[in-house]
């Protein structure tokens, strides 16, 4: 038995000594930059768990090192392993001095077929970073093979075939040959286009198609097709593609399937802000009336200041996204400040979306308005206006509902004269400007910049609606809504024949989808003479999945009231 328990002790000794002894933590010093970068990915990948001062953990760790310095051209390193300490408090240090880089010394990028002169491949190729000279990058090798074979597939080379390539190192001589021979075969053009389960003319499909028949096959075009499909609205559900197994000779036949979206939509809400209070909303759309793409929409929004129901008919032309008609009508009520008033209005419209980007609306409207301006005593009366009118727009957003960078302009002429029926006589210009850019990733900036003008022989001459009324939520903040105006001898607001105003403001991201904000605004309305008024203060912005929502802390500098203090709440879009 004594035999037994002294055999089993040491044993049990033999196993405590053979056990790893456990490292707290492993530390490489002497690398910088991408290469240091580098190295702690490919360290990443072993587990803390595993750290040891064993010989086994150490040839793990210069295999790794080694690796991640290979990939970046380094095939001569030197390491100096150190240990210290025991238990639990082992450290590990490996000093790496890099050695010399190795550079391509010979490099053929061979492509052959219809791709040779092809400018994108060309271009690839200048700028593969695979040139004789160039610091080896093992990345940037593979990368090129991959580069080669996905924009053979997006042009239309789809009998490509990577015939060679090899990659050789002399680590003696710090020298790498790069070969690489890439046959594109022929390319192939787009084919015939068909479509199925439209409930829409095949002409207006075909004239938001982008491509031509023959043309070199370029899978972006699909991809715009696609897009141009869908903001046309009559679709629930789009398929645009092709099948290189149904080539017909070099032309690759093109499949467009479609679901027809529904024939009514129907949309309601609550919503919010300290302009206009609580909101109702109904909103009934039709995206396609008839087989020629004729649509119809109809918006309610009911208000305690200013109810308003709107509608329009839609009628596509030749170029349906391009070139349309709307022949548009409302109704509106408001009851704000020293305003009551009530306007229908009826109009015609013709939109044309340029080459440049701009959008320009040519309009003929209608408006009859009943209005009551400055109190029950003052000035009231019916104006009957027919509005000739053009208009140009532009809208570049990029990052979503929350942009990154963005710019949007307006600016519009409108005109009436008795001549052509009105019972009065005016001109009125409008210019809206408005700016996002961002700092980095946690820092924006928005400017606004509004002006406009009535040219008229009296502010009486022009309709309330028409008029200069600024103050709110998206004008000059501190003050209420359109509160700003010129008065009339009792103090009561009549209305601006001109306006201007300017914004801007400054966020900083706090955490996450939050943002605070500091803003500062400056604007009048005025007839004689402008009285500028200033507004500023500390907001809180949140990226909110249904739009970004905005909470102002605003102080009116020019208020004469003595509580200068005024909350503006919004939510939707900044511009």
């Amino acid at each position: 038995m004594n035999k037994v328990f002294k055999w089993l002790g040491v044993t049990s000794f033999a196993l405590v000594l053979s056990s790893p002894a456990m490292a707290s933590s492993l530390k490489v010093k002497g690398l910088n930059g991408k290469v240091e970068d580098n190295v702690d990915a490919y360290l990443s990948a072993i587990s803390k768990d595993d750290y040891s001062a064993t010989l086994r953990f150490k040839e793990q760790v210069l295999n790794e090192i080694s690796q991640a310095l290979q990939a970046l051209g380094y095939y001569q390193p030197k390491y100096d392993y150190q240990v210290t300490g025991s238990g639990s408090k082992t450290k590990i240090v490996v000093t790496v001095d890099q050695g010399p880089r190795t550079h391509i010394s010979k490099s053929n990028l061979n492509i052959t077929g219809d791709a040779k002169d092809d400018p994108a491949f060309m271009s690839l190729v200048k700028d593969s970073g695979l040139g004789i000279g160039e610091p080896l990058n093992q990345g940037k090798y593979e990368a090129f093979k991959s580069s080669l074979t996905s924009l053979a597939v997006r042009r239309g080379y789809f009998d490509a075939e990577l015939t060679k390539s090899t990659l050789e190192i002399v680590p003696s001589r710090n020298e790498a040959f790069v070969t690489i021979d890439f046959n594109s075969g022929h390319r192939y053009t787009f084919g015939e286009t068909t479509f199925q389960g439209s409930q829409i003319d095949d002409n207006r499909l075909r004239s938001m198609i982008p491509y031509t028949e023959d043309e070199p096959y370029l899978a972006s075009k699909l991809g715009e097709y696609n897009e141009r499909l869908s903001n046309v609205g009559w679709f629930s559900s789009i398929f645009v593609g092709g099948d290189v197994k149904e080539r017909k000779d070099d032309a690759i036949p093109i499949h467009v399937v479609v679901t027809p979206q529904v024939r009514n939509q129907f949309e309601t809400g609550i919503g919010y802000s300290t302009d206009l209070g609580p909101r109702l909303k109904f909103n009934w759309k039709k995206p396609w009336f008839t087989s020629k793409g004729h649509s119809f929409y109809l918006k309610s929004e009911i208000s305690q200041v200013e109810p308003k129901v709107e509608a329009a008919y839609k009628i596509p032309l030749d170029d349906v996204l391009n070139n349309y008609y709307q022949i548009v009508g409302g109704i509106r009520y408001v009851d704000s400040h020293d305003t009551v008033s009530t306007q229908f209005g009826v109009g015609v419209e013709r939109h044309w979306r340029l080459d440049s980007g701009w959008n320009r609306t040519a309009s003929l409207r209608w408006m009859t308005e009943d209005y009551t301006q400055g109190g029950k005593d003052n000035e009231k009366g019916v104006f009957n206006v027919l509005m000739p009118g053009i208009s140009y727009s532009k809208s570049d957003m990029v990052g979503g509902m929350f942009p990154s960078k963005g710019s949007k302009y307006n600016f519009s002429v409108d005109f009436a004269d008795k001549s052509l029926g009105s019972n009065t006589s005016f001109v009125r210009l409008q210019a809206k400007s408005a700016w996002i850019r961002s700092f980095g990733e946690n820092q924006r900036g928005i400017f606004r910049l509004d002006g406009g003008a009535v040219l008229a022989d009296d502010v009486t001459d022009v309709p309330p609606s028409l008029r200069y009324f600024i103050g709110g939520d998206n004008s000059v903040r501190g003050y209420g809504y359109q509160s700003i105006s010129p008065r009339n001898s009792e103090g009561r607001m009549i209305g601006g024949q001109y306006m201007a105003t300017s914004s801007i403001e400054y966020q900083y991201r706090v955490y996450g989808d939050w943002w605070g904000a500091v803003f500062y605004d400056y604007g009048s309305a005025w007839n004689d003479s402008p009285d500028w008024k200033r507004g500023t203060g500390v907001g809180v912005r949140w990226v909110s999945p249904v739009g970004p929502i905005r909470l102002d802390f605003a102080w009116g500098l020019d208020k004469k009231e003595k509580d200068k203090f005024q909350l503006h709440f919004t939510l939707g879009p900044e511009l």
